[in-house]
């Protein structure tokens, strides 16, 4: 390892150890000693065994106060850890157990400012298996880790994809694996067509609106070739902000980014396309933030609480998902039965 590793291991050492262990000696002593004076030295009418349990008793509250004021003083991470795992959307999903676990975008934004806000945080890490979901929620996601005051660096596991994509590149570096699959720039908008059915079924739509295009994409009338253009131009319109999100975030040009059509690739040719970063393990991210923050790193997962129950639903869940076969999954931004994802 480099001589900054080195030097990063003994700071790392320094904080997580050696420091509150001498914060808390001190603030054990100090109190020993004031307890001592006030009901042994100044006391002459206290009884001498009376006098030593009180300072006993005073200097262990002592020496537990330290403890804390050391916990607070010196922190033992300074790497802090979001994940963003499965499908994404305003609120997390709930779910049958089997399906994909649904991500909380304000949970995780929630996270972030919480981890940028606190200053052990030197770095933020935001871990990534996601095909993506909802756009609104994927760029406010991706907003947070650009704002947070300090290095960012996403991580590609199983799969970084549409939205996914969205919020690594606003993050100063991507890491991904080999066989991560990583990229789908592009949108998606869908309606249920349920026209020919209503017609069997004998049903009929009528319509009362304001507005020319109010019910354009509803499933029980066909579309009009005016209504499909007005249509189309909204998924034309979110794919030109993808794309200019991206490019701007990873230094590329449109035409670079407009050529990769939306696919999905593995993260070697990811690597190769300006993607991503860098491919490597965990254990690789955390060395190369080592490098740079110049000292040991240790980090810290910072996620909503849940209770037992949604701990207990939310382990069913990701154990099916892992996979990552989430590259199928929908979750919806709805526009008069239009189904606009990243």
């Amino acid at each position: 390892m480099s001589s900054s590793s080195s030097d990063g291991d003994v700071v790392g050492t320094l904080r997580g150890t050696v420091l509150p262990l001498v914060v808390t000696v001190l603030v054990g002593l100090a109190g020993l000693a004031g307890a001592w004076y006030v009901f042994v030295r100044s006391a002459d009418s206290l009884v001498d065994l009376l006098g030593f349990l009180v300072v006993t008793g005073v200097g262990l509250l002592a020496l537990w106060v330290g403890s804390r004021v050391a916990g607070s003083l010196v922190s033992p991470y300074n790497v802090a850890e979001v994940a963003v795992d499965g499908p994404i959307a305003r609120e997390r999903a709930g779910g049958v157990p089997g399906s994909a676990t649904g991500v909380g975008a304000d949970d995780v934004v929630e996270q972030i400012e919480l981890a940028d806000a606190d200053p052990a945080a030197e770095a933020l890490l935001v871990k990534l298996n996601t095909p993506g979901g909802e756009i609104v929620p994927s760029e406010d996601i991706r907003i947070a880790a650009e704002r947070f005051d300090g290095p960012t660096v996403a991580y590609a596991t199983d799969v970084c994809a549409s939205g996914g994509y969205d919020i690594a590149s606003g993050c100063d570096e991507i890491w991904a694996r080999e066989g991560s699959l990583v990229g789908s720039i592009g949108v998606i908008g869908s309606r249920v067509n349920a026209n020919d059915l209503a017609e069997r079924l004998g049903l009929s739509y009528e319509g009362f609106t304001a507005g020319e295009y109010k019910d354009a994409g509803t499933p029980l009338k066909e579309l009009r070739p005016d209504e499909r253009a007005y249509l189309q131009g909204i998924v034309d319109d979110y794919y030109d902000q993808f794309v200019e999100t991206v490019a701007e975030g990873r230094d590329m040009a449109p035409d670079a980014v407009e050529a990769t059509e939306a696919r999905v690739f593995l993260g070697s040719e990811a690597h190769e396309r300006g993607l991503v970063d860098e491919l490597g393990t965990r254990r690789a991210v955390t060395d190369a933030l080592e490098d740079r923050l110049g000292e040991s790193v240790a980090v810290r997962e910072f996620e909503p609480a849940h209770s037992l129950r949604e701990r207990v639903s939310l382990g069913a869940q990701r154990a099916t998902y892992a996979f990552g076969a989430g590259l199928a999954s929908a979750l919806d931004g709805d526009v008069e039965g239009l189904r606009f994802r990243r």
